[in-house]
């Protein structure tokens, strides 16, 4: 098929790469001339693992391309993805002026029956407003489909082309049939292609967030209540996630959730439940609780520190929200660089792939180290907010000759309390025991 994917952010890439990976011819659009110059070279402005091989395999064999003309992608394309941002408002709704903006152009270019795909996370009554918007100027057949994207940020290709399951929202027979066809090639091991209507598809995007994110923000809480009550709350996460009604997944504890949906989607989900006169209560919540848990160890260090982190300096692993991303946006790391900062502290921060994009938002604020060892070098402690397999086993000789005292402070519970005892650090991490040196 020919298709046309609008907006060439992580969605919108992601999907467009994808699609061309079996077999179709995909022109991507994008308002950024120098991004599209950088991408019609052959440059990914984005990391995600396995994203390149595909991205530059497409190019090559031309079935991927870019263009800054909405006009040029259109004309030949039978299905149109919009991939557009739709950033939250102060009030928590999404910014629907990007996607409403291009529907209103595309109903003056199409001339020929069109699905036009809402792509992006939207509130539910999207797809009616954007099909009003190509209505307005359109004088040919077409539909509006709602079809939400499930892609995990450092999983994402593997999350397209072998989704979980595909979820598709319309009620015109001809949009089913071609968007099934679309999506064959995805499922062939027998994961279901889920058809409703385009309201429920929309609205089944934020209940799918909202709920991880609830599940995640409840094992914080039971996190905080094991450090009151001296229980493991590692041990409880095995006792609950053998449970196949609850699962194992998401069920880590931490310092909160950050990105750029989670957040994001349960603020516009609960905007949507006010506007509807509608008190939901869980995702208040949910909103309340992960907005403490991303300073929740910074108490901790001003206990060890004796309420005086003035001068001292941290040693901080990870920036990006999550491991396998450079994406930085709602990260705890940058909650907690500005609680440090502010309490005159100074940050010597490393992550493998999200350190520009902090400089470029942070400049000169904290400083930047090229490896890990790096950061460590005359640190009062070590602070750790992302999980990112490197720090998992490092070289603890290393640390202890670098770092000015054996203190931990483990954002994301990736050492054993056992161990840390054995080597004689300070380590205090999420839900478990405080674990300090014999004096």
């Amino acid at each position: 098929m020919n298709i046309a994917v609008v907006g060439t952010g992580y969605v919108g890439l992601v999907t467009g790469t994808c699609l061309a990976e079996t077999g179709n011819h995909v022109i991507c659009v994008d308002i950024n001339e120098a991004k599209v110059k950088k991408m019609q070279a052959g440059e990914i402005p984005i990391y995600e693992p396995h994203l390149d091989a595909l991205f530059e395999r497409n190019i090559k064999h031309g079935r991927l391309h870019f263009t800054t003309n909405l006009k040029e992608a259109v004309d030949k394309a039978k299905i149109i993805f919009l991939a557009l941002p739709t950033p939250p408002g102060e009030d928590g709704s999404a910014d629907l002026s990007y996607i409403l903006g291009v529907a209103n152009d595309l109903g003056k270019i199409i001339n020929e029956y069109k699905i036009i795909v809402d792509k992006s996370t939207v509130p539910v009554g999207t797809a009616e407003k954007v099909y009003k918007a190509i209505k307005t100027n359109a004088n040919c057949e077409f539909d509006v489909v709602s079809n939400p994207e499930f892609l995990r940020e450092g999983f994402a290709v593997d999350d397209f082309m072998k989704p979980d399951r595909v979820v598709i929202g319309t009620r015109s027979e001809k949009a089913k049939k071609l968007m099934e066809d679309l999506y064959k090639p995805y499922v062939r091991q027998g994961n279901p292609i889920i058809f409703m209507d385009e309201k429920s598809a929309e609205l089944t995007k934020y209940a799918a967030n909202a709920f991880l994110a609830t599940k995640i923000t409840f094992m914080n809480e039971i996190a905080n209540l094991c450090e009151k009550l001296g229980a493991d709350v590692d041990a409880i996460r095995m006792g609950i996630g053998s449970d196949d009604r609850i699962g194992k997944r998401f069920l880590f504890p931490g310092i909160g959730y950050g990105g750029s949906c989670f957040p994001k989607d349960v603020q516009a989900l609960e905007k949507s439940a006010i506007d509807s006169d509608y008190d939901f209560r869980i995702l208040k919540a949910v909103m309340q609780v992960n907005e403490k848990q991303k300073t929740s160890i910074i108490p901790k260090m001003l206990a060890y520190f004796k309420n005086n982190l003035k001068g001292k300096r941290i040693a901080l692993w990870g920036l990006a929200f999550k491991p396998d991303t450079d994406d930085i946006r709602e990260a705890p790391a940058l909650y907690l660089i500005d609680a440090l900062t502010m309490a005159g502290a100074t940050v010597c921060a490393y992550d493998p792939e999200g350190m520009n994009n902090v400089k470029n938002l942070l400049g000169d604020k904290i400083l930047y180290a090229n490896d890990p060892y790096q950061a460590l070098e005359n640190a009062d402690a070590l602070l750790i907010a992302t999980e990112w397999n490197i720090f998992r086993t490092p070289d603890f000789e290393q640390l202890e000759k670098l770092l000015k005292a054996k203190v931990i402070f483990d954002g994301r519970n990736l050492y054993s309390p056992q161990q840390m005892r054995e080597m004689g650090y300070y380590y205090c991490s999420v839900g478990r025991e405080l674990v300090q040196p014999l004096s």
